[in-house]
C-alpha cells in the first residue's frame, strides 16, 4: 500500500511530463485522485488503537549500503498518516484550482507539483535519517521551478533566489546535524539516531543545528524574511503547496526528529530561545498584518503568527515533559492545528487568488462590495475565515484551544501575550473581509464580475466541509496521533 503511494505521483509525474498538450491538467487531476483514494484506503486499514511503543504499519525495509549504514526504510504511524490525508487532499484540490487558467508548457508545471507529492509522502514516511534528508531535498526542486518560472515576472527571480538560499543553506545545516548524529550511533536508521551517544554539550550543537533547517522551513521570527515576498509572487498554486504543506514538513521534522534525538537541550536555554521567538513571530506576524494592504502579504503574515503559535505549544509540553512532568497537549494541539491550517491557508490563498483576478489588484482598499455580487463566494470565504479566525465549531478552534492550554501551563506571562492572537487575527482577517467584500466598490466594475465558477465552487465548498466537519468532530485527529506523540514524549522523558 506505501508502495504504492510513494510510487504513483512519481511515474504520475513523468506520464505528465511527456504528455505534451493542453490536456495534461486532467491526467494530473485524475492521478492525484487516485492517489487521494488510495491515502483514504489505507486510512481504512490504519489501527489507531494506542500501543506502547507505537509500532508503525505498512512497513517498507530495505538495506542499500552496509558501508553507510543506512536503509530504505519506511513506514506509517499515526502522526505519518495524518500528514499524508493532509498532503493527498490538497494536491488534487491544488491542481483543480489552476483549471481556469491557461499555464504556459502546463504539462512541467503539473508534473513538478505531482513530483512535489511525491516528495512530501517521502518525508511523511521516512525511517532513516539519511533518506529524511534525501526527501526534504527533492521537494525543494519542484518549488523552485515552480515559483521560479510561473511567478510574478518583475519579481519571480529575485524572490526565489532568495528562498532557495534561505532553505537550502538551512537543509545544509541540518545535514551536517544528522551526519554528526550518525558518527556517534549504529546507523542511520531513526531509531539508532534516538539512541547516539550524546553528551548535553553535543545534543545542544545538534538541536541548533537540526533546528535551523526547520525554523527556516517554518518559518520562525527572525529567519522569515523570504516568506512574504515568496508567497506573494509565487503562483497561487506554488503559494498553497508551500503554505498549505511544505512547512507541516518542519512541524513534522520538529518532533519526529528534532525532539527525541536532542532532548537535553530542552533543559538549557535552547527551549526557552525558541519559546520565546515563537511568541515574537506569534505577535509580530499578526501586528504586520493588521498594517498591511496587500491581501497575499496578510495571509503570508498570518500563517507566520498561526505558526509561532504551533511551535510554542509543541516546545512548551516538551520543556514540561524534559524536566520531570508528562504533557503531550502541546503537541496534540499542534497537530490538530496543523491540519487545520493546511485547509484554511489554502482556503484564504484561493480567496485571494479569486480577488486579485476580479479586482486587478493585490490592494484590499482598492476591492470592495463583491459580496452584493458574489453571494456564494463570499459564504465560503467567510466559513474558510472563521476556521482561520479559530471559532468555536470550526477546524481551528480545538486545536489553538490546547495550544494556548499547554502554554498557559508553561508559563501564565508567556500564555497572555500568545492569547493575543486571538484578538489580532480577529482584527487583520475581519478588516480583510470587510475592504474586500462590503467595501465601497466602483459599480462599474461590479457589473463585470460574476459570482464564482464551478471549479472554484468546487474547490472552496471541499474546503469549507473540512472547515466545519473537522470543527465539530476534532477528536478524530487527536485519537490518530496520540499513540506516536505518547512515544515521542515518552523519549524527551528517557
Amino acid at each position: 500500500m506505501l508502495e504504492a503511494l510513494l510510487l504513483l505521483p512519481l511515474i504520475g509525474s513523468g506520464l505528465v511530463f511527456a504528455f505534451r498538450n493542453s490536456n495534461s491538467k486532467y491526467l494530473a487531476v485524475g492521478i492525484a485522485f487516485v492517489q487521494m483514494f488510495l491515502t483514504f484506503y489505507m486510512l481504512s486499514q490504519f489501527n489507531s488503537t494506542p500501543t506502547v511503543d507505537s509500532s508503525l504499519q505498512f512497513e517498507i525495509n530495505q538495506s542499500w549500503s552496509t558501508f553507510i549504514k543506512s536503509t530504505i526504510h519506511f513506514g506509517v504511524d499515526g502522526m505519518s498518516m495524518l500528514l499524508l490525508l493532509l498532503t493527498n487532499i490538497l494536491v488534487p484540490l491544488i491542481i483543480l484550482s489552476s483549471f481556469n487558467e491557461n499555464k504556459g508548457y502546463s504539462n512541467n508545471f503539473y508534473a513538478l507539483i505531482l513530483l512535489m507529492q511525491f516528495g512530501l509522502v517521502g518525508v511523511f514516511t521516512a525511517l532513516d535519517g539519511l533518506l529524511f534528508y534525501a526527501f526534504w531535498e527533492i521537494t525543494l526542486i519542484p518549488i523552485w521551478f515552480i515559483a521560479g518560472l510561473w511567478g510574478d515576472n518583475e519579481k519571480r527571480i529575485k524572490t526565489t533566489t532568495k528562498f532557495f538560499v534561505y532553505t537550502f543553506v538551512g537543509s545544509l545545516f541540518m545535514f551536517i546535524g544528522l551526519i554528526y548524529v550518525y558518527n556517534n550511533a549504529a546507523s542511520f536508521e531513526l531509531t539508532d539516531l534516538y539512541n547516539a551517544s550524546l553528551n548535553g554539550t553535543q545534543q545542544f550543537f545538534v538541536f541548533w543545528l537540526i533546528f535551523l533547517a526547520f525554523a527556516v522551513k517554518l518559518p520562525i521570527f527572525p529567519l522569515h524574511n523570504w516568506q512574504a515576498d515568496t508567497y506573494t509572487y509565487s503562483p497561487t498554486q506554488g503559494t498553497m503547496l508551500l503554505s498549505g504543506i511544505m512547512l507541516k514538513m518542519a512541524i513534522y521534522g520538529v518532533l519526529r526528529y528534532l525532539l527525541p534525538i536532542a532532548p537535553e537541550a530542552l533543559l538549557g536555554t535552547s527551549g526557552q530561545v525558541v519559546m520565546i521567538l515563537s511568541i515574537i513571530g506569534v505577535v509580530y506576524g499578526a501586528l504586520i498584518a493588521i498594517v498591511n494592504t496587500d491581501i497575499k502579504r496578510i495571509i503570508a503574515y498570518s500563517s507566520l503568527s498561526h505558526v509561532g503559535l504551533m511551535v510554542a505549544g509543541i516546545f512548551a509540553s516538551a520543556i514540561i515533559t524534559a524536566k520531570g512532568g508528562f504533557s503531550i497537549e502541546g503537541a496534540q494541539g499542534a497537530l490538530v492545528q496543523t491540519f487545520a491550517h493546511g485547509i484554511n491557508i489554502v482556503g484564504l490563498f484561493y480567496c485571494a487568488d479569486i480577488l486579485i483576478k476580479r479586482f486587478k489588484t493585490r490592494d484590499i482598499r482598492e476591492m470592495g462590495g463583491y459580496a452584493k455580487v458574489a453571494p456564494k463566494f463570499a459564504t465560503l470565504f467567510m466559513i474558510i475565515l472563521l476556521g482561520s479566525m479559530a471559532v468555536p465549531l470550526t477546524n481551528g478552534f480545538i486545536g489553538e484551544f490546547i495550544l494556548l492550554k499547554s502554554i498557559f501551563d508553561y508559563d501564565k506571562v508567556v500564555a497572555v501575550f500568545a492569547g493575543l492572537t486571538v484578538i489580532l487575527c480577529a482584527v487583520y482577517l475581519l478588516r480583510l473581509y470587510g475592504k474586500a467584500m462590503f467595501g465601497a466598490g466602483d459599480d462599474k466594475v461590479l457589473a463585470t464580475l460574476k459570482d464564482i465558477s464551478a471549479v472554484e465552487f468546487t474547490v472552496l465548498a471541499t474546503l469549507a466541509v473540512f472547515v466545519i466537519m473537522l470543527g465539530v468532530y476534532p477528536s478524530c485527529i487527536i485519537e490518530m496521533v496520540n499513540s506516536s506523540l505518547k512515544f515521542i514524549y515518552s523519549s524527551i522523558k528517557g
